[in-house]
């Protein structure tokens, strides 16, 4: 429903100035590297989507340009380009050079709003070599040039026109910026997103360097989000179960599907903003979808009188939800500031979920037996994981005081100051022990592949040598018993060879580290060693390469004649070439494993290691073009 409050000039309010941002650019949009590059888009269109969300944007268009310059267009009101008359400037202007300027704090222009709350604009503005601006609105087009945050043209009609809607064209500052080479999928994986929240709502994404495009459109919007995110999984009932309701002004929109699968697929969003540290909607969510489970099957004779009840745990195995949430005024914390803290969102979700989900089980009782019956098999699960844990406890496997044996332990006792190597085979676990420093590396030699954890339950995993060894090695336990707080290591750096096997093993550890222990992940604690492909060497002088690019450059530095050797596995390399390469902190490549898009890893991991093998065929199929070495 549109609001039909007046949108115009005198409705942008002014908090404060611009000066901070170029000198601190990280405070504002949280880095100056990929994510920050991409970031600048997002705000942008964030604009657009608060435009739609009341009613007046139905299409937005984002191009990348060649040269690092991205469009987006939009056709809604069209930013206010009437004179301010407090500031004595145009309301545009405004919006693009000053800090917390524009229509998001009046709650008359926009009920809700995403992005930065304010700032978008003018940041972007700040941190772009230049940005340009059409605003076609009131049957004329207006248009002014910035740079580096200020205007070098007057705000200028150049034209008519009967449409409206607005236009941002922007290049981002390569001063301030590691790199401005936007990548494709990333704003893609972005904009199917929101397209997904915000149904019916066209986006349209064109790279101009590749050919590249895409366009979203769901007239489903959170309900089509579920069966995208389980198109590779096995359904337990056909359609999503849809709950949607306001209160207080705060509306919700929750969507959720039991899979076969055994682990839970829970994402959540306020105003648009994928909130991956979750917050009150996650926990009224969780709280009201156990004690509305647990208060069907206990009416319905469904469970036994004495027996127990189902925890969260059981009643989330196999599940996939999305929790989208608007309010006016969102307030989030946590580390990424994408945590909602709003504590009446709790309450909101708690009392629709509780009445709405209720009614649907009365209503469809088939559905409500499959969704127990799968939480009453993970009840029994949980059961017998806990008394394999008590087993395996008794006999010294799952306790920190009892290390593995084949564990190569540190002397450091603070775990902020030590790192485990997890190194494929006994060859490289012998090479890495001797290259090491005992100080404060760790060395765990992990014999073949560990059990792929997306198809088997905990109770099943802790019979699985390799898995017990690493739940003990890290000391944090697993399940309901971990505790991120007694984790051994604050670097697992996963070691294996540059080969198929390799990568299998990689992502298997991975996996298990996503599905199982993933506060390690979003504690920053996980990376990815990578050892060298190649060593090229000409005389004395020697040098090692990641890549088949970075080979062919240093064989242009060293000149013809140069002897290449290439690395199958770490096995080949000896202990003080390994700690060269790959160990030594000061000339060592990691890369850290974060959940920036834990959609993505979600999917990801279920095409990769689940059931489908359509799925598994079709992704590498069309990422097989993408693989630089390939050994097998």
């Amino acid at each position: 429903m549109k609001d039909t409050t007046n949108y115009d000039a005198e409705k942008i309010q002014v908090l404060e100035g611009l000066e901070a941002v170029r000198k601190r650019p990280g405070m504002y949009i949280g880095s100056t590297d990929l994510y920050g590059l991409h970031h600048l888009v997002y705000e942008i269109v964030d604009n657009s989507i608060d435009e739609a969300m009341v009613g007046y944007c139905g299409e937005i268009k984002v191009t990348i340009e060649e040269d690092s310059t991205v469009t987006v267009e939009d056709d809604g009101r069209g930013i206010p380009v009437g004179l301010h008359k407090k500031y004595g400037k145009s309301a545009l202007e405004l919006v693009m050079t000053k800090l917390h300027s524009g229509g998001k704090f009046d709650s008359k222009v926009y009920k809700v709003s995403g992005g930065l709350h304010g700032v978008g604009l003018s940041v972007v503005n700040a941190l772009s070599e230049f940005v340009e601006v059409s605003v076609s609105k009131d049957g004329n087009i207006h248009y002014q040039k910035y740079e580096r945050g200020l205007p070098v043209t007057e705000l200028k009609v150049i034209g008519d026109t009967a449409e409206h809607g607005t236009t941002i064209r922007f290049k981002p500052d390569s001063t301030i910026f590691d790199e401005i080479n936007f990548d494709f999928s990333i704003i893609a994986t972005r904009m199917r997103e929101l397209a997904f929240l915000n149904k019916g709502l066209r986006i349209n994404i064109e790279d101009l360097r590749s050919g590249e495009e895409q366009s979203y459109r769901y007239e489903g919007g959170i309900i089509e989000f579920v069966q995208y995110l389980n198109r590779n999984r096995k359904p337990l009932h056909e359609q999503p179960i849809y709950i949607c309701g306001e209160k207080d002004g705060i509306s919700a929109e929750i969507s959720l599907q039991w899979t076969d699968g055994y682990s839970e697929s829970i994402h959540t969003f306020a105003n648009n903003i994928n909130t991956i540290e979750g917050g009150t909607h996650l926990i009224g969510f969780r709280s009201s979808l156990t004690r509305t489970l647990n208060d069907y099957a206990k009416k319905n004779k469904m469970m036994k009188d004495n027996s127990a009840s189902l925890s969260g745990e059981d009643v989330r195995e196999g599940l996939t939800a999305i929790i989208s949430v608007k309010l006016p005024d969102p307030q989030f914390e946590g580390q990424t500031k994408t945590k909602l803290g709003n504590r009446i969102v709790r309450t909101v979700v708690e009392t629709l979920l509780n009445e709405k989900f209720s009614e649907f089980l009365e209503e469809n009782p088939k559905i409500a037996q499959i969704c127990l019956g799968k939480a009453v098999l993970a009840l029994q699960a949980r059961e017998a994981a806990r008394k394999a844990r008590e087993l395996t406890r008794r006999k010294g496997l799952l306790d920190g005081s009892s290390l593995p044996g084949k564990l190569a332990d540190c002397s450091e006792k603070d775990p902020s100051k030590c790192e485990v190597f997890l190194v494929e085979g006994d060859s490289a676990g012998g090479s890495a022990k001797q290259a090491r420093d005992r100080t404060f590396q760790a060395i765990l030699p992990l014999r073949g592949k560990i059990l792929n954890v997306e198809k088997a339950r905990l109770d099943k995993m802790l019979k699985n040598a390799e898995i017990r060894t690493l739940i003990t090695a890290f000391g944090t336990g697993i399940g309901e018993e971990f505790d991120i707080s007694k984790a051994r290591y604050h670097r697992v750096i996963i070691l294996c060879d540059a080969d198929v096997d390799g990568s299998h093993i990689r992502t298997l550890l991975l996996t298990f580290l996503y599905r199982h222990m993933r506060p390690m992940i979003e504690a920053g604690y996980v990376y990815i060693g990578q050892p060298p492909l190649y060593k090229v060497k000409k005389g004395k002088k020697e040098d090692y390469a990641y890549s088949d690019r970075e080979k062919d450059e240093k064989v242009k530095e060293i000149g013809s004649g140069a002897d290449i050797q290439r690395y199958k596995g770490l096995g080949e390399m000896n202990p003080d070439q390994l700690r060269e390469t790959t160990m030594d902190p000061n000339t060592r490549i990691l890369r850290k494993i974060t959940i920036e898009d834990a959609i993505w890893a979600d999917e990801l991991f279920s095409i990769l290691m689940g059931n489908a093998v359509e799925p598994r065929r079709e992704f590498i199929q069309e990422h097989a073009k993408e693989v630089e070495v390939l050994d097998v």
